[in-house]
């Protein structure tokens, strides 16, 4: 049997070959961003409640409204965008279903997107399925700023979508509110739509603040803002996302989506309506928490010889392992210290296209969303190899 031909490039998934790898060698999994603590109670009770009351069968397609008004309602509250819950807003099967959706939706053959990388592997996927092609700018270490310029000479005839991921994995850097404005400004001037992936939108540190891009100046008209429950109320495995935007986009990824889950999830989605009307407090607290455990790994990777750059959100921080390994690949690297060491983590040149693989050659993400006593373990095992 032949992988349809587009497929053929991507393979199998790095993060299930490194999870497979870390259950075979018993290694702390630093790799894959998942949680291994629950989510708040009153998430969980909902969730129960739902599906001990009987909500057990197809949702509605475009999601129960009692969801689709608790992410209006959230968009309003935390970045003063409107959105309308029966016609702007699509729940889908996590976030990743919202980035195929509005990929497959809105994309025809040769369309070309511009892409921010290192990017999440399901964006290339995703566009290559449709047909399309990316049009990469490369985020370059150690600040990993987006350069702006780049992407005015990136676009042509040809271009459809800007697609930018803020805050940004697998790197944690935010982009500012100037950057984000700027982009909007851009994607504005040539008619273009934008693609906002924001699932790490509350896991931002350091006193930061992300900006939603459909705050900007002419962005809410040509945005389709995509995020996820599961980042933000520990519950990865239930595949909650969603996406808001104008009704026009958001019909073309639910053309795509009808054919993909069709629905999912429906005795979850009143529990992520609870969720997203929690206080503030919780929000802060899922933050702070985060940051206290990036504080809690960053010290001992500085202190085995990598050089480590700032992460300001998301789950992880990324690593130069150049200064203890020379000419050594980050996947070569991670398997090695998988065996020796006992810790798992992702070459970052996964995240990378083809063309620009070498950018991202030496370097390698930590997952610090993990209980304080794995990120321990880990850090005492990381101590003591001899790289």
């Amino acid at each position: 049997m032949t992988v349809n031909p587009r497929l053929a490039p991507f393979g199998t998934t790095i993060f299930a070959e490194m999870s497979a790898l870390a259950i075979e060698l018993d290694a702390v999994n630093l790799g894959q961003g998942f949680p291994d603590t629950d989510g708040p109670t009153e998430v969980l009770d909902t969730a129960v409640e739902a599906i001990r009351s009987g909500l057990n069968q197809y949702p509605p397609g475009p999601g129960m409204l009692v969801l689709r008004q608790a992410i209006a309602e959230h968009q309003r509250r935390f970045y003063g965008v409107d959105y309308d819950a029966d016609s702007e807003v699509l729940v889908t099967a996590g976030a990743t279903e919202a980035i195929a959706g509005a990929l497959l939706g809105l994309l025809q053959p040769d369309d070309e997107v511009v892409v921010f990388e290192p990017m999440y592997d399901s964006y290339q996927a995703c566009i290559a399925l449709a047909g399309a092609r990316s049009v990469p700018i490369v985020l370059r270490p150690p600040g990993y700023r987006p350069d702006l310029d780049a992407v005015r000479r990136a676009i042509g005839p040809r271009t459809k979508a800007i697609l930018v991921n803020s805050p940004h994995n697998p790197t944690g850097t935010l982009f500012t509110a100037d950057e984000m404005a700027t982009i909007a400004r851009i994607a504005t001037e040539h008619n273009l739509i934008i693609i906002s992936d924001e699932v790490y939108e509350h896991l931002v540190f350091d006193g930061l603040r992300h900006h939603s891009m459909a705050e900007h100046p002419g962005a809410r008209e040509r945005t389709l803002v995509i995020s996820s429950g599961g980042k933000t109320f520990r519950t990865t495995g239930w595949k909650i996302g969603w996406l808001c935007g104008p009704a026009n986009l958001v019909g073309a990824a639910r053309a795509a989506k009808q054919f993909l889950t069709y629905v999912n999830g429906a005795p979850f989605q009143p529990a992520i309506a609870r969720g997203l009307g929690l206080p503030d407090s919780y929000f802060a607290g899922v933050a702070r928490d985060l940051q206290e455990r990036r504080d809690q790994l960053v010290p001992t990777l500085r202190a085995v010889g990598f050089d480590v750059f700032a992460s300001s959100s998301t789950y992880f921080v990324t690593v130069d392992v150049a200064p203890i390994a020379p000419g050594t690949g980050g996947k070569e690297f991670c398997l090695r210290m998988a065996r020796e060491a006992g810790v798992v983590a992702i070459p970052n040149e996964v995240f990378y296209t083809a063309q620009n693989r070498t950018a991202g050659r030496s370097l390698v993400r930590f997952a610090f969303c993990k209980r304080r006593e794995v990120i321990a373990e880990a850090c005492e095992r990381l101590g003591r190899w001899k790289p």
